[in-house]
C-alpha cells in the first residue's frame, strides 16, 4: 500500500535553492527598477548609435569612392591643378575637398596620397609633405610609396639624412623587387650626400647581392666609387 505523500511545508519552500534566487532577484529587481530601466535604454542608445556609424561610415566611403572616380582621370593625365581644386561647375570634386570630407575612408585616405603626388609634382613640397603624412595606406607597395614621397620631399628641400633613411624605410616595407632596389639606390645616394657613407655602402652592397639584375644595381659602383675617392 502506498504511503501518502508527505505535505510540503511553506518554510521548505522557502529554502529550496532555485525558489530562494528568483525571490531575491526579484527583490533586487524591485529595489533597482530604475537603474535597471536606465541601462536598457542605454544599452539600446548605444546599439542604434553604433548602427548609425556604421551605415553613416558605408555611405561615406561610397561617396568618397564615387568622388575619387571622378577626379582621377585629371590626376592621370597631369592636369594637376584641376585635380586638386576640382571642377565645381561640373559637380566634380577636387582631391583636397576629397580628403576634407572623406578623412578616414579608404578613398579619402588614397584621395590624399594622389594629393600629395599632385602637390610634389607643382614643387609643392612643404604641402606634399603634409600630406604623405596624412596618409594611411596599409597595404605594402602604397605603404612604401607614401615612404618614398616623403623622402622625395626631404630630398628636394636638402635634408639628405631624413631622405635617406626614409628611402631605406620604404625599401624595407615593399614587396616590389624593382621599387625595392629603386628605393635602396635613393637611400644610398642620400646618406651620401649627407656623409653617412657606411651606412650608404651597406645599402649598396645590398642592392648589388639581392637585386643584381635590377637597372639600378648597374650604378652600385659609380657610388661605390664615389665613397672611395
Amino acid at each position: 500500500m502506498l504511503k501518502p505523500q508527505k505535505k510540503i511545508r511553506k518554510r521548505e519552500i522557502k529554502q529550496d535553492p532555485l525558489i530562494t534566487w528568483y525571490v531575491d532577484t526579484q527583490k533586487w529587481y524591485e529595489s533597482h527598477r530604475k537603474l535597471v530601466s536606465y541601462a536598457a535604454t542605454g544599452l539600446v542608445v548605444l546599439i542604434i548609435a553604433g548602427w548609425i556609424y556604421i551605415n553613416n561610415k558605408q555611405q561615406a566611403e561610397v561617396n568618397a569612392t564615387t568622388a575619387l572616380g571622378k577626379i582621377i582621370r585629371y590626376y592621370d593625365q597631369g592636369q594637376y591643378e584641376l585635380a586638386i581644386n576640382g571642377i565645381p561647375q561640373e559637380n566634380i570634386r577636387g582631391l583636397q575637398s576629397i580628403v576634407d570630407e572623406y578623412d578616414g575612408t579608404s578613398s579619402g585616405e588614397k584621395a590624399q596620397f594622389y594629393l600629395a603626388n599632385a602637390y610634389y609634382d607643382q614643387k609643392l613640397y612643404d604641402k606634399a609633405l603634409e600630406n604623405y603624412e596624412g596618409a594611411d595606406l596599409t597595404d605594402p607597395i602604397h605603404a612604401a610609396s607614401v615612404s618614398a614621397g616623403e623622402a622625395a620631399c626631404y630630398e628636394a628641400l636638402g635634408q639628405y639624412q631624413e631622405a635617406g633613411t626614409l628611402f631605406e624605410k620604404a625599401a624595407g616595407i615593399g614587396s616590389d623587387d624593382l621599387l625595392t632596389s629603386e628605393y635602396l639606390y635613393h637611400a644610398a645616394r642620400n646618406l651620401i650626400r649627407a656623409g653617412e657613407g657606411e651606412r650608404a655602402r651597406d645599402l649598396l652592397t645590398k642592392l648589388k647581392k639581392d637585386y643584381p639584375t635590377s637597372v639600378y644595381a648597374r650604378e652600385v659602383d659609380l657610388l661605390l666609387a664615389q665613397l672611395n675617392a
